[in-house]
């Protein structure tokens, strides 16, 4: 099943299993943003990365000296979600727990996301609501790609800042002691495969907060995410997209002693409360 919003500027679709963006297109010119989800590319347009982000080591993890299985980037993506609110340009989607969820993440929680379209921009904001008498510790991430139907390297991306990126390199899908330097130029980083040769840029940590995809120097679609700590970019050898990943977490390090709270770029709500953040990206 899936959800359509729209204003005068957009229409958005989504789809209830795993609250996942599939469509967003101008409703002058009809342009589609999102990645088609070819799997000869890759099956996914836009999954939501809960209650880990990446992978853990082994795909298990420790939780008050239990062990706990859970596959690469969580099981949200997987799973229907409920629509709890609607209207012409918003949708709240809602994943509780449940018996199943707890027997890989033993949490009573509920993971909200919130789809706004806001005349040229569209708003997705995360509420993870505790609802458990512990604190939970997670990790949540977006993965949109966005789709580049021209020839890769005519596109680019122009970064907030003029700055020096730190990637981290993966080692056996953990994030290893290895990194390695991009110097944008001018603010930009042209988009050739070769870069993506080793799978994603990891990057912990970096100035900019907002990151266009320029269309032969043109702009085309800015990301904003000043809510996120981390990054991945990524596409695969050959596919037309691009993905911009805001994450709070990451994969693994090769370090890691298992132990879920102290997993590095883990987050931490408290009992009843609730943690929120949000990104966004616009039409250009």
């Amino acid at each position: 099943m899936s959800v359509t919003i729209s204003n005068s500027f957009l229409s958005a679709q989504i789809n209830t299993k795993g609250a996942e963006l599939f469509s967003i297109k101008s409703i002058r010119t009809y342009q589609e943003y999102i990645w088609e989800g070819d799997p000869k590319h890759w099956g996914k347009h836009s999954p939501v990365l809960f209650p880990i982000v990446g992978t853990l080591k082994d795909n298990s993890y420790f939780y008050n000296d239990q062990e706990y299985n859970l596959s690469r980037h969580g099981f949200a993506r997987d799973l229907d979600f409920e629509v709890i609110q609607s209207s012409e340009n918003q949708v709240v989607f809602s994943l509780k727990a449940s018996e199943a969820t707890k027997k890989v993440y033993p949490f009573e929680f509920e993971l909200q996301l919130t789809y706004t379209l806001l005349e040229t921009k569209l708003e997705l904001k995360y509420a993870v609501i505790n609802k458990d008498s512990v604190a939970i510790p997670f990790s949540i991430g977006a993965h949109p790609a966005f789709a580049l139907p021209k020839n890769f390297e005519s596109y680019a991306l122009e970064f907030e800042a003029q700055e020096i990126l730190t990637c981290y390199t993966l080692e056996n899908d953990l994030v290893s002691d290895t990194k390695f330097e991009i110097n944008l130029e001018d603010k930009k980083l042209p988009l050739h495969y070769a870069t993506f040769e080793n799978d994603a840029l990891i990057i912990k940590a970096l100035q900019s907060k907002e990151i266009t995809i320029l269309d032969e120097n043109k702009p085309l679609l800015k990301v904003n995410f000043n809510d996120f700590n981390n990054l991945g970019i990524w596409t695969k050898v050959g596919a037309p997209f691009i993905c911009i990943e805001p994450w709070l977490g990451y994969s693994d390090t090769i370090h890691t002693n298992g132990n879920l709270i102290e997993k590095d770029g883990i987050q931490i709500v408290k009992e009843n409360t609730k943690y929120e953040c949000q990104f966004s990206f616009e039409i250009l």
